[in-house]
Formats: C-alpha cells, structure tokens, sequence
C-alpha cells in the first residue's frame, strides 16, 4: 500500500476504536489503565533496553544533551509513567458531566453533557513518556489516539504502546485494541497525509520545539491545538524577597533547561536591582547559567554576564542560558511580557499583594505565578495527573490539558412528543 492508503487504514481503526469507546463504563476504564501502569513497570528492563537503541540512535544524529535527556528512561522515568497512569485512573471520569441543564418553557429539558472528541493525533519530539501520558488521558477520556513521535525514539514508543494495549486487552474483553496506535513510519510525509483526514481525526496535539509545532499547524487541516514557544519570565518586583528571588529564579531556570516552563527571561525592578542581582546572578553562575543582559544588568553583574541582542527578548534556549532585563517596575514588567512573552507561564516574586494581583490580571499568559517557580506549570502538579500537552491558544483549552480538556460536549434533549408550534 502507499504512504496515504497506510494512514488511511490507521485512522480508519481508530475511528472505529474511537466509536466503540463509550461501550466502556468507567471502571473497565480504570482497571485497564491500572493493568498498563503493572505492565511498564513489569517490563522496565525492556523499556531501558529499547530505549538505548534510540539513546545510539540520538547520539549518531548529534542531538543536543537537552534532547537526550528528555529521550531517557531510566527505572524512575518508567516508574514515573506508571505512576502518571495510576493518577489518571483516580481521577473522575470526564465523560458523561452535566455541565449545565435547563427545562423549557415548550416543555424541553435540556443538557449540555461532556462526550469525547473522538481520534486525538500526538506529535511530538524525543520524550517517550509522552507516548504513555497522551495514550492514557485519551483512553480515559473516551478518545482514540494516533501517536507519531520522532524517529529517535521509535523504539520506545513502540514498546509502550505495545505493553499497554496488551494489558488492556488483558484486563477487559471489550478494550478496543486499535485504541492506542503508533505511526510506524519515520517517514515526515505521513504527518501532512494523517492530518488531512478531515472526516476521520478530529484533533492534532503537538508537542516539541517551535519549527515542529509551526511545520504541523501549516500542514493541518484538522484543528490543531499548540504552543510555539515556552518563553518563560520570572520578574522580581522591588517588593520581592531576597532568598524567594533567588530560589525561584534557580529552580525556574535550572531544574530542568530542556523543558517548556523553564525560565528563559529574568526581570529585575530597577528599585531592587543592585540588591538583588548580585545575590541572583552569582547563584545562577554556580549552575553554569549564561545571562545575557542589557547594559543596566551588566553595569551590575559585571562579568558575569554578557550584551544581550535583541533576538534573545524572543528566543527559547532550552539550555543553561537566559536573558536579564533590568526594568521599569511591574509597569514595564507587563510591557515586557506581553510584547515578547509566548503566552506559556509567568512568574512575580514579591511581598506587595496588590502588585502580585495587578501583574497576575494584567499579563497575556495562560498560567500565571505569584511566588511559584515557573516549573510548576504542568498538569500533573495541577492535578491532572499524566499531562497531553500546554496550549497557548485563547480559544478552546489553554494551559496544561488534562482530560477535561479532551472532551467536548453535545445537546441531550428530552420531550413527551414534543412538536414546535
């Protein structure tokens, strides 16, 4: 078969998976992913040896060490996994709420109830973990998934989605096995095929660096719900705390580089500067953090720091490197922000409640933080357990995506013969 037959059938199956879903009553839905969470930690060792295939495979491409690290798993990456399927088995079933109910005057009673989308499309680069977070939402939230990670990590995503349809089918007799597929080529021609069945996927989620993202929602015809950038800002405000200034910057920029809600751009009030940059830029050195800094912050830092250009206001490095802007208050915090923030995460660090709330209502993001690392921004610190993705999109989900926001809703209506006049 060719290329567009091959993605034809894949979507195929998982339309028809998609339309035996709601046969699943929400305890086979949890047994299931209870049985996937024993079956990846059962096979660890299998996972790890697949996984350093794909680990040789990312050294020969010349990937970056932020690119590896997010391709590793290790025994705690994979019990992390399970960890993420047993959360989201606990949490409640999002099909099937009432999210509002009205009875008409005609005598019509109305609700408005949450159903699953239907087939969900994940793309995404490197981090296999993905394979079993995206697969376990949507399987919980009644949704069919067609998973095409990059070729480096090939063989982990197929041992993944292999084990969990496995002890799904394992664990129920009517678990639909076409439910959790992986694309099985590398072939980059299968994305713009997949997603030009209009009447066979209904979404597209992709997760990676901005060239994946914008190549995806230029080759989509199917809605497709992203992030480009993960430009994060921290900024101190004049009120801010010293040792939280310094904690917070640390963590945001260094806990992870290679993720969406580091840190890369750090504000300091001109009030507070010569106070706290000192403190902040040695600790920030001590990780190995290059700042590169406008003259005020150089005029303070020294030689830590070196002249920023104007592209490093818009750049994600996902690296030990970051921007620092000294500026005019929460004022020019926001003009900041809002001029060259990504919509991903925010962060204020200070004592002044009423500042903390203007900069929180005021800037054009989808998760804001008052005294809270940037890192936070994620669903399974939200609760949500496994994460499908952060959208910064304004219209329909925004921010770390759980199952709630893998549904949408239709029209229950009820009459005793009804007829409209």
């Amino acid at each position: 078969m060719s290329l567009a037959e091959d993605m034809t059938a894949l979507a195929v199956a998982a339309k028809k998976a998609a339309h035996s879903m709601p046969r699943l009553s929400t305890d086979e839905k949890n047994h299931c992913l209870k049985a996937m969470a024993n079956a990846l930690e059962g096979q660890s060792q299998a996972i790890q040896d697949a996984n350093a295939k794909d680990l040789e495979t990312a050294r020969e491409m010349d990937l970056s060490q932020a690119m590896i690290d997010r391709l590793l798993l290790d025994e705690q990456r994979v019990a992390g996994m399970a960890q993420g399927l047993r959360e989201v088995a606990e949490l409640p079933d999002p099909v099937g709420r009432v999210l509002a109910e009205t009875d008409r005057p005609s005598g019509l009673k109305l609700k408005k109830v949450a159903c699953p989308i239907g087939v969900v499309v994940m793309i995404y680069e490197s981090r296999p973990n993905v394979t079993a977070d995206a697969a376990g939402l949507c399987f919980k939230s009644g949704n069919a998934t067609i998973l095409r990670g990059g070729k480096e990590a090939l063989h982990s995503n197929q041992i993944i989605a292999r084990l969990m349809v496995e002890a799904g089918q394992s664990a129920c007799e009517h678990f639909p096995s076409e439910a959790i597929q992986v694309v099985p080529t590398t072939d980059r021609a299968a994305i713009p095929e997949l997603l030009a069945l209009t009447e066979l996927v209904d979404l597209c989620i992709p997760r990676g660096g901005e060239g994946l993202i914008r190549a995806v929602a230029e080759c989509s015809r199917v809605p497709v719900i992203k992030h480009y950038k993960g430009i994060c800002s921290v900024y101190l405000d004049g009120a801010a705390d010293v040792d939280k200034a310094m904690a917070i910057t640390v963590n945001s920029k260094t806990h992870r580089t290679g993720v969406c809600n580091a840190m890369e751009t750090l504000l300091v009030d001109s009030r507070s500067a010569e106070q706290l940059l000192p403190a902040v830029g040695q600790a920030l050195a001590k990780k190995g953090v290059e700042m590169r800094s406008c003259p005020q912050a150089i005029a303070i830092l020294g030689d830590l720091a070196i002249e920023a250009t104007n592209e490093d206001w818009d750049t994600e490095y996902l690296d030990l490197i970051c921007s620092v802007r000294v500026v005019d208050g929460v004022d020019g915090a926001l003009e900041h922000i809002n001029r060259h923030g990504s919509g991903h995460t925010e962060c204020i660090v200070t004592e002044d409640e009423s500042t903390a709330r203007r900069f929180q209502l005021e800037a054009d993001t989808s998760t804001v933080f008052w005294n809270a690392s940037t890192r936070f921004s994620d669903g399974g610190e939200f609760g949500m357990g496994a994460e499908i993705g952060i959208s910064t999109d304004k219209i329909g989900a925004r921010g770390p995506m759980g199952l709630a926001e893998l549904t949408t809703y239709k029209w229950l209506g009820e009459g005793a013969g009804l007829t409209r006049a």
